[in-house]
């Protein structure tokens, strides 16, 4: 219902790293940003805990590190962007997880009486298709069924499924509100940490960059707050 005034506000225009300096450029300006990161963390890392902490090395057999964990930070990574560019080639589109979540949320509130087809969000004809359509043919929502079950299994593998049922007031509270700001926040950014921020980039948009510098900001003042709704503030040697 706000979608409107969002976008009556000021904008730029959309800026694409790759249109603006070829392939080449874009991904050297890319990869020049990714380095630079790199060396502000192992400098703020030095600084404040006096060395670089190393991951854990497991001392398990190959197979049994594939199924328990933990996998090495580069395999992530890298499955993370095959992942993406096996999105890109099945779906026409980058990754993406919180559009299947708000499909979900429209069609149960569809069976309780209200009308999403009259929101702004589901004027075009593709989300019209999808809200009509079954959730077995939109396919941010199978994605997003294999992740939650993935999830799970490799949870179950590494011996780590533990669900907690009895969970304290305050954590409640923080976990409504925070997924209420998180879902209305994707939203109108058109994508979360992984349409917004992890496909843009990767797509060569300059508004991932943009999305790292607000979330990382926000990442700080959340941390700070967390206290306030009787949650641990976790300190590792790989926090800055």
């Amino acid at each position: 219902m706000h979608e409107h005034w969002w976008k009556a506000l000021p904008d730029l225009p959309p800026v694409s790293l790759l249109t603006s300096f070829g392939a080449v450029g874009g991904l050297a300006i890319s990869f020049a940003v990714f380095g630079g990161v790199s060396a502000i963390t192992l400098v703020a890392e030095r600084w404040r805990h006096g060395h670089i902490q190393r991951p854990p090395q497991s001392s398990r057999r190959v197979m049994d590190r594939v199924l328990r964990g933990p996998w090495p930070l580069v395999v992530g990574a890298v499955g993370l962007a095959l992942a993406n560019f096996a999105t890109l080639a099945l779906a026409g589109r980058p990754w993406g997880v919180t559009s299947g979540f708000a499909l979900w949320g429209s069609k149960v509130a569809d069976a309780i009486g209200f009308h999403p087809a009259s929101w702004p969000y589901w004027s075009s004809a593709s989300r019209v298709a999808a809200l009509e359509g079954s959730l077995l043919t939109d396919i941010t929502s199978v994605m997003n069924f294999g992740i939650i079950l993935g999830a799970m299994a490799a949870a179950g593998f590494a011996g780590r499924f533990s669900p907690v049922w009895q969970i304290p007031r305050r954590s409640l509270v923080a976990a409504i509100l925070g997924g209420l700001l998180l879902g209305y926040g994707a939203r109108q950014a058109y994508g979360c940490n992984i349409g917004a921020y992890f496909s843009g980039i990767a797509s060569g948009s300059l508004h991932g960059w943009l999305w790292l510098v607000a979330a990382f900001c926000g990442g700080i003042l959340g941390t700070r707050l967390r206290p306030m709704f009787g949650l641990a503030v976790e300190r590792t040697g790989g926090s800055c």
